[in-house]
């Protein structure tokens, strides 16, 4: 149903009612089918006509209507120096995450029921901007439609804070990056044996001595509740969701040495620099050890507006299985109290799952089984195809491979729906790819992981699976590594590009 009809963007210069002749027509102008477009849409209508859209420089009011507002600033901020005249209608005829752009007669008429919506538009407007050569000033624009949903509602990202720390302004970068392709929830794993990065009140060793250090004793570091606010809210105007993730009851060494109460029989252990897992444990009998991690997620809780809180689950074993079981059992009605949905690592299928507890399958496809039979969801983060600290071949310079390799096209050529036997669209709540920072210290290297296998699996979670085709793949990627490059960011240079 039609609710309102806005106009986009208030120029404040005049502009003249004589406007000049248009530049020629360019011989050959793509047709909006052709143009490199990822993570491709779901439908795109090709028109028979061509038309001229004149772009100006100026300042901007965005809409006091966050759904409309927040989606003016993101084109805004992504392409400053450009404003098109263009129309945003709202209708509660789209689905979550879904909307439709008509280009014809010299208008641009974007629609969606939400903002999620809208975000996702201008994402696919500033790239069919982009390559029909908006930022020259000037553009000509096949007239047609594209009409486009996401395949699943969850794409995310996880960068691995704990065993290298990065500052917030590099988590900023990096948000960046991945918002454009439409990566709706940012993961970020916390707490490790090599570190803990974020800050608690009451607890102040935690990052007095839980932060200080990281893999190879460089020093550490840590988000104040203020830095990580701020990052979170960051975040929310890109059209991400941050989880944030405290691992539990393994990989817990870092809060251990700073609180040695929280171990078995409290044994004081030294801060960890190394990179093995699983001989950390809390001591699961313990009540203070409850008490801590009730104030660790009342207080993440009330930073982060998402739905989620991740707790991790994962390579316990230094933790017997009953009192595994037993433990995950309680962490999940604390999450649960503070009003979030628990997020864990496939182990945690092992427990008594709670209602919407989201199993996040990485290595044991029979708990994704589990899972779907216990009626909850899953969330698809196979090492094998979505582990981005994997390198992508024996001349990678960083990343490591006990998983496998994964060239670009091993991270593209795979379908969530049959990765895991007796598992469909319908039990899967999306996927996300982890890098691990094992070998990761800075931009460059987030980048060098990510790019461009980032891309491939932003498709692979936002494309029908009947539309996904790896050459038609290529051809689009050639020409986005060629726009990140311009926009400074670092892309291995794959073999399967050339």
């Amino acid at each position: 149903m039609f609710l309102s009809r806005l106009a986009s963007l208030l120029l404040l210069a005049s502009l003249c009612t004589c406007a000049p002749a248009p530049p020629p027509q360019p011989v050959d102008v793509p047709k909006l089918s052709e143009l490199p477009l990822i993570p491709l849409p779901a439908t795109i209508s090709d028109g028979d006509e061509v038309s001229y859209y004149e772009t100006y420089s100026g300042e901007m009011t965005p809409s006091s209507d966050a759904t409309i507002g927040d989606a003016q600033r993101y084109l805004s901020e992504r392409m400053p120096s450009l404003i098109l005249p263009l129309q945003y209608t709202t209708s509660d005829r789209f689905a979550e995450g879904a909307y439709r752009i008509d280009f014809a007669d010299g208008q641009i008429e974007i629609q969606a029921g939400e903002r999620e919506g809208m975000l996702n538009a201008v994402k696919t407007l500033e790239q069919v901007l982009h390559f029909s050569g908006a930022d020259a000033g000037a553009v000509y624009i096949a007239g047609g439609t594209i009409d486009d949903q996401p395949r699943f509602p969850y794409r995310g990202y996880m960068l691995d804070v704990a065993r290298h720390f990065f500052p917030a302004d590099t988590v900023k970068q990096v948000i960046d990056r991945i918002a454009a392709y439409k990566i709706n929830h940012l993961h970020l794993h916390l707490s490790d044996d090599q570190g803990w990065r974020i800050e608690i009140k009451g607890y102040p060793r935690l990052t007095e001595v839980g932060a200080a250090t990281e893999v190879d004793g460089t020093p550490g570091g840590f988000y104040t509740q203020e830095e990580y606010r701020d990052l979170v809210e960051y975040a929310m105007h890109k059209g991400i969701t941050v989880i944030p993730e405290i691992d539990m009851p393994g990989h817990t060494n870092a809060a251990l040495a700073a609180y040695p109460i929280l171990n078995v029989e409290g044994a004081e252990v030294e801060p960890y620099i190394g990179t093995k897992v699983g001989f950390s444990t809390f001591d699961v009998d313990q009540d203070s050890v409850y008490t801590f991690i009730d104030d660790v997620v009342e207080q993440l809780a009330a930073l982060t507006p998402g739905p989620y809180f991740h707790l991790g689950g994962d390579e316990s074993n230094a933790t017997d299985h009953e009192d595994y079981v037993r433990f995950v059992n309680e962490v999940q009605q604390i999450v649960r109290s503070h009003g979030k949905s628990p997020i864990g690592w496939d182990e945690v299928a092992t427990s008594e799952l709670a209602e919407g507890t989201i199993v996040q399958l990485w290595a044991h496809s029979e708990y994704a089984l589990r899972a779907k039979e216990a009626g909850n969801p899953v969330l698809m983060s196979p090492a094998t195809r979505t582990y981005l600290d994997m390198q992508y071949d024996t001349a990678s310079r960083i990343g490591l491979h006990w998983a496998a390799y994964i060239p670009l096209d091993s991270a593209y050529l795979w379908d969530p729906a049959t990765q895991a036997e007796g598992i469909t669209d319908g039990d899967i709540l999306g996927i996300e790819a982890p890098l691990w920072s094992e070998t990761v210290r800075t931009l460059e290297d987030i980048d060098y992981l990510t790019f461009p296998r980032l891309l491939a699996l932003a498709e692979v979670g936002w494309t029908p699976q009947e539309r996904r085709e790896w050459e038609d793949f290529r051809r689009r990627l050639r020409a986005q590594v060629g726009w990140l490059e311009t926009q400074g960011v670092g892309v291995y240079e794959s073999r399967v590009l050339e």
